[in-house]
């Protein structure tokens, strides 16, 4: 996914799965062969409880470049939301910002923080309620070409993150998303559901591993994202 030359754009909520990304993105940086530049950028929804802000001082300690962008998106929501969640149009907000800052700034390639779990219940989400086999892909190109998107953490677990996280002692925003939080949302749903059939099924995610292959293969690279 990460090329000689690469100028990485870590998009950074303050959650523990974005946080666990840019200490591996760091890692990799001091001991990967090949050289790549590394930011990071947190958009601010500016929703109340939400305080995104201390991530400055980690980042300036961190030495890694950041860019901090806040807008009223329950303001926005208001006026320009139609028929769609919030967290959907948050989304697409938050990923419209991301790709403005890498194009002003001039960074090739926007890295997000999904992991295994998130692609299990948008696999299932999409089978459930649209008929449609979809989840979120490893690497591709925008629509417009000039974007590479990556996800390294396609097959790692979310308990995996949230124990590094925990062990690590990293400076996680509590309630990442407070308006997410507030009430019981599709995902979450999912999420239950998939906890309880993997006490069924200790195997659950690496099926659902295999059975996701063809739509997370890397478009980048012609190839499946294989292994145990």
């Amino acid at each position: 996914m990460i090329r000689e030359g690469d100028r990485i754009l870590l998009g950074l909520s303050g959650g523990k799965d974005s946080l666990t990304l840019l200490a591996v993105l760091k890692h990799l940086q001091r001991h990967a062969p090949v050289k790549f530049e590394l930011a990071a950028c947190t958009v601010d929804p500016e929703i109340p409880g939400f305080d995104p802000s201390p991530l400055k001082d980690y980042l300036a300690k961190l030495g890694v470049p950041y860019f901090y962008h806040g807008e009223d998106f329950i303001a926005q929501a208001e006026q320009q939301m139609k028929g769609d969640s919030f967290c959907s149009f948050c989304a697409r907000k938050k990923r419209g910002i991301l790709y403005t800052v890498c194009r002003r700034e001039g960074y090739n390639v926007l890295a997000l923080a999904q992991h295994l779990d998130d692609l299990a219940e948008s696999f299932l989400m999409s089978a459930f309620h649209s008929g449609d086999l979809r989840t979120m892909k490893a690497h591709y190109l925008n629509n417009e070409g000039d974007i590479r998107i990556i996800r390294p953490l396609v097959r790692v677990r979310e308990n995996q993150c949230r124990a590094f996280a925990e062990q690590a002692n990293l400076p996680v925003i509590p309630d990442n998303c407070p308006a997410c939080y507030s009430k019981p949302t599709e995902r979450e749903h999912f999420k239950q559901l998939l906890h309880a059939e993997e006490q069924r099924n200790p195997h659950l995610f690496a099926n659902l591993w295999r059975a996701m292959q063809p739509l997370i293969a890397d478009d980048n690279q012609g190839g499946r994202l294989l292994g145990g």
